[in-house]
């Protein structure tokens, strides 16, 4: 799969929430990292906020669960909480078109 966009030189500001080192939270992290270096390249800023160790950023943008995506550029800001997946990512979060490679 390939992301198909306008904009191809568009730079991701992501922002993950996680709540500590809990098997969920590291899971978590790993599947967004894949998510970013297959489909977004060098063309991405991923944030991992801690909720436990930073709560004023939590607070600040009002993240009520972990974990929890926030896509704050290219707009709209959108964000994801919940179990994350591949799929879900480039469906809901990035809201991108998405293209299948044939051979």
């Amino acid at each position: 799969m390939s992301i198909g966009r306008s904009d191809p030189t568009a730079r991701f500001h992501l922002r993950l929430f996680i709540a500590g080192t809990a098997p969920r939270s590291r899971r978590t992290v790993e599947i967004v990292r894949r998510f970013c270096e297959t489909h977004l390249s060098e063309r991405h800023e991923l944030e991992i906020v801690d909720v436990f160790q930073q709560p004023a950023l939590a607070e600040r943008d009002g993240i009520l669960a972990a974990p929890t995506l926030l896509k704050l550029s290219p707009g709209p800001e959108r964000r994801l909480t919940g179990t994350l997946d591949e799929a879900r990512l480039l469906r809901d979060l990035l809201a991108v078109s998405v293209v299948e490679e044939r051979p």
